[in-house]
């Protein structure tokens, strides 16, 4: 009896480099994954004040099963507290994330470099998965920056979401997972298109969601991954149908827009045909075909020949034939009659 009492206490431990930076130390349950990041009073659970250097957080108020922690630090008065800190404003704040349950000992001890939060030490050997996963993102980070382009953006997402899944999968924890997922997905990443994509081509997702439930299977991660996943399969979907929509349209839009230039074409060709028609009109058979010869590009002295009269004459023709026509020169001749 007296055994089983003290496994299911926990204990969470740490040291600071200064306890006179940091006078409280906060432990949060996070059980909405979307805020991992910066402090939320709503995720607070305990606190304890820092004395020479140490804090130790212990009890057996935690759940039995794992969940996501963290364990914040900061030397913000109470009305920096109030004004400011639980949005992420506190400059004196410093936080580590971690996995635990209600059985496990954590230690938090100093660096060699006097730094503080940067190693995990403990009985739960999914403790340290969300400390290597921040180490795979630095990695990724750095690989991304190597060259900026968007051949080498697309081989890294696809290099990247592989790596990243297929880690979180080996750690047989679906904590460190959604930890991942959270970083994968998040809508004010750059990423984000790219998961858009990856969601509906990838059975991870599905087999995320399969191991959630069944180590997990009442717990909040459940249900707010679930839903998640289906609002963005639905904003994918969406997005491909507008894609293809507005593709089609504009397909349709082309092909309307030619059609509308040809019947346009057609209709300008009969109304100058028969303004060609009205103008020739006014011309005597022996000009209509002086104005054929000068369409074909003669002379006045081939035209004399082809027709049988003088030069003068076809002088006197071709001058009556630009007054009807409202012309001066044999090439505004050759514009109106498109030749």
């Amino acid at each position: 009896m007296s055994s089983f009492i003290c496994n299911a206490q926990y204990r969470f431990s740490g040291n600071v480099e200064n306890d006179s930076l940091h006078s409280t130390a906060y432990l949060s349950i996070i059980e909405d994954y979307r805020k991992i990041s910066g402090v939320h009073e709503e995720q607070i659970i305990s606190k304890v004040k820092i004395n020479t250097n140490f804090f130790e957080f212990k009890g057996n108020n935690l759940d039995v099963k794992n969940k996501i922690y963290r364990i914040h630090i900061d030397n913000c008065n109470d009305y920096e507290l109030d004004a400011n800190h639980f949005n992420g404003k506190c400059d004196a704040s410093r936080e580590i994330i971690f996995i635990a349950n209600n059985r496990d000992t954590v230690s938090l001890p100093i660096s060699l470099d006097n730094q503080i939060f940067c190693a995990i030490e403990s009985n739960n050997k999914h403790a340290n998965a969300l400390f290597q996963i921040d180490s795979l993102k630095e990695q990724m980070r750095y690989d991304y920056g190597n060259y900026r382009s968007e051949a080498n953006r697309k081989l890294n997402n696809k290099k990247w979401f592989a790596k990243l899944q297929e880690f979180g999968e080996q750690q047989d924890e679906p904590l460190a997972e959604l930890y991942i997922y959270n970083f994968l997905s998040n809508r004010s990443s750059d990423l984000y298109s790219y998961y858009l994509k990856d969601i509906n081509s990838n059975e991870y997702y599905d087999g995320l969601l399969d191991r959630l439930k069944s180590k997990y299977p009442k717990s909040l991660y459940v249900g707010q991954y679930e839903n998640e996943i289906t609002s963005d399969r639905f904003i994918s979907s969406s997005s491909k149908s507008n894609i293809f929509l507005w593709k089609y349209l504009a397909y349709g839009l082309l092909l309307l827009s030619i059609l509308g230039n040809v019947l346009l074409l057609f209709k300008l060709k009969r109304i100058k045909k028969k303004q060609k028609e009205s103008l020739t009109d006014q011309l005597t058979q022996q000009e209509q075909k002086i104005l054929d010869l000068i369409l074909e590009g003669k002379t006045n002295k081939e035209i004399a020949t082809e027709v049988f009269v003088s030069l003068s004459t076809v002088k006197t023709h071709i001058n009556n034939l630009y007054k009807k026509l409202d012309v001066a020169t044999r090439e505004q001749v050759k514009l109106l009659f498109d030749k």
